[in-house]
């Protein structure tokens, strides 16, 4: 009964155009920023370690920045719930399709990495529209069950598959020689058992997935990065695919997870303010017993 009614609120809500959305959105910025100050010592705590050599000024235009555009994300994500695929196509723009084209074309299965950076969730049904080959969304289960199924359900609107973590391997064996597409959003936070795997991140000793990799070599599979981006235009954006590795299986161990990481560090570098601050990304730390 409680997964009906948010699914019916989240509707309501989501059938509203975007104009009337974005109305939202700045009474959202205006709520979480100047009244609640929703997670803002999380935010500024982050970004103060991640960019030790920017001002207070600086730190300060950055959180401001991130702050007005995470409510759009709030409400572009609902927005999924009924959004029609000619939307979706109207305001994410694909550049470099042709490399993922070319893969399916030699029967190849690709591994899609991504980060939470620009609204990789509406970048979920793009890339579901993208083409008619099996999509795998890689996620890792949210807490609050309910909330769960209520959003993976918008996200499977257009076709795409949404895989837990845990169940990766499961699926990959069906499409074995099917091509198809798996996506990671591989900035995500692991819990110890599931990674030991350390490296610098945005100048921060930081635990990482070291799946993208371990998958890749086993399947033998090409790695592309999905970069998705803000357009100047609000609620337009852009994803480019760039390949990371071609042939996984000659390079060393965890040189694949350092590149894909290195490329999603240079991104949030570069336009810092379309990343998830709110994460507590730095939570844990390496054992020392």
């Amino acid at each position: 009964m409680k997964q009906k009614i948010l699914s019916a609120l989240i509707y309501m809500v989501s059938i509203l155009p975007f104009w009337v959305l974005y109305i939202l959105s700045d009474f959202i910025y205006l709520l979480i920023y100047y009244v609640i100050g929703y997670r803002k010592k999380v935010v500024y705590e982050n970004l103060q370690k991640s960019f030790p050599n920017k001002s207070k000024e600086e730190i300060h235009v950055i959180a401001e920045k991130f702050y007005r555009y995470f409510p759009d994300l709030i409400v572009e994500s609902i927005k999924m719930r009924s959004i029609t695929s000619k939307q979706v196509l109207d305001r994410i723009e694909l550049i470099n399709l042709n490399i993922i084209e070319n893969y399916f074309k030699q029967g190849k299965a690709v591994i899609g990495v991504t980060a939470h950076y620009g609204n990789w969730e509406l970048g979920i049904h793009r890339m579901s529209l993208m083409t008619k080959e099996p999509k795998l969304i890689i996620y890792k289960p949210l807490n609050n069950k309910i909330f769960n199924e209520v959003f993976n359900a918008m996200r499977m609107r257009f076709g795409a598959t949404m895989v837990p973590m845990k169940q990766i391997l499961r699926h990959l064996v069906k499409l074995r020689g099917v091509p198809n597409m798996s996506i990671f959003v591989a900035d995500q936070t692991p819990l110890y058992q599931d990674s030991d795997y350390f490296l610098e991140f945005l100048n921060q000793e930081t635990l990482v997935y070291t799946g993208v990799e371990r998958i890749a070599k086993m399947n033998n599979s090409p790695i592309v990065f999905c970069e998705i981006r803000r357009k100047p235009q609000r609620g337009k954006y852009y994803c480019r695919f760039t390949t990371l590795v071609e042939d996984p299986s000659s390079y060393e161990p965890y040189e694949i997870t350092k590149m894909h990481n290195a490329f999603t560090e240079k991104i949030i570098q570069e336009e810092p303010q379309y990343w998830l601050w709110t994460h507590r990304r730095w939570k844990r730390k390496r054992r020392t017993s």
